[in-house]
């Protein structure tokens, strides 16, 4: 397996075709798996805001005020207008703000982000991220495509790329029923292919000012395993989210 990434793209601003530059800059194979930052999917997208397009609601100036209490310092109220604007939940709201997306993707502030944003104040996610993934693969020459984004983990320190799009291949790959080297039957063994795919590329990606959007994975198989779209959790089974629902900061 072999991971690189797309050389000379240049600042993407919205309406830029990027199936059309990464496939005029790489020769792509049908098997390779385009990764792509959703940031920069975003910005073709046009998901590029300023804060005065959010005009606080009375809830987001209560949580503005809740978390400058928390942390002592002063926070914006338009900010956290945008962050329940693209939110279908706030599992948490102190010490930080723990979302779930329209899409089913979980994080701290709905993924907004805030750095390297030429033109505006916020960069929002795809709105339909796996969508995005669909169109993009349409006019590349590969067959495989995975919207990345990073964030951090419970229980780890630190972020990670994950998936929060993808076209072309399943998102896991089910072991159950398979054997082990003991000759035990796999009960539970189902593998998110596309995270560790995005965390891979996340590798080769980087972060900050030196970062490049777009990683080719070549000579990647999938295997004779049965697939899944199954990626985000779903609420009746995350007893962790259920838990956080249940738990007050304050009272911690």
């Amino acid at each position: 397996m072999e991971l690189f990434a797309v050389p000379g793209l240049p600042e993407i601003r919205e309406g830029d075709d990027l199936a059309a530059m990464v496939d005029e800059r790489v020769d792509l194979r049908p098997d390779d798996v385009v990764c792509v930052a959703s940031t920069v999917v975003s910005k073709a997208e046009g998901r590029v805001f300023d804060l005065d397009e959010f005009p606080p609601s009375p809830r987001a100036n209560e949580i503005a005020d809740r978390l400058a209490e928390r942390s002592g310092e002063e926070k914006d109220s338009r900010f956290a207008q945008a962050v329940l604007e693209e939110s279908t939940e706030l599992i948490m709201e102190t010490p930080f703000l723990l979302t779930a997306t329209r899409f089913g993707h979980i994080g701290v502030n709905a993924g907004i982000d805030r750095s390297n944003v030429p033109g505006g104040d916020l960069l929002l996610l795809p709105k339909r991220p796996s969508e995005s993934a669909a169109r993009i693969r349409e006019g590349l020459s590969a067959d495989r495509v995975v919207v990345t984004d990073t964030c951090g983990r419970p229980f780890r320190h630190g972020q990670r790329g994950v998936a929060i799009g993808w076209a072309g291949l399943p998102a896991s790959r089910d072991w159950r029923g398979e054997r082990d080297r003991d000759g035990r039957e796999l009960g539970v063994t189902v593998q998110n292919v596309i995270d560790e795919l995005a965390s891979a590329a996340n590798l080769v990606a980087g972060e900050g000012a030196g970062g490049t959007p777009v990683v080719v994975v070549r000579d990647w198989a999938f295997g004779d395993h049965d697939g899944s779209d199954s990626h985000f959790r779903e609420v009746e089974g995350d007893f962790v989210r259920q838990a956080l629902r249940e738990w007050d900061y304050e009272d911690s």
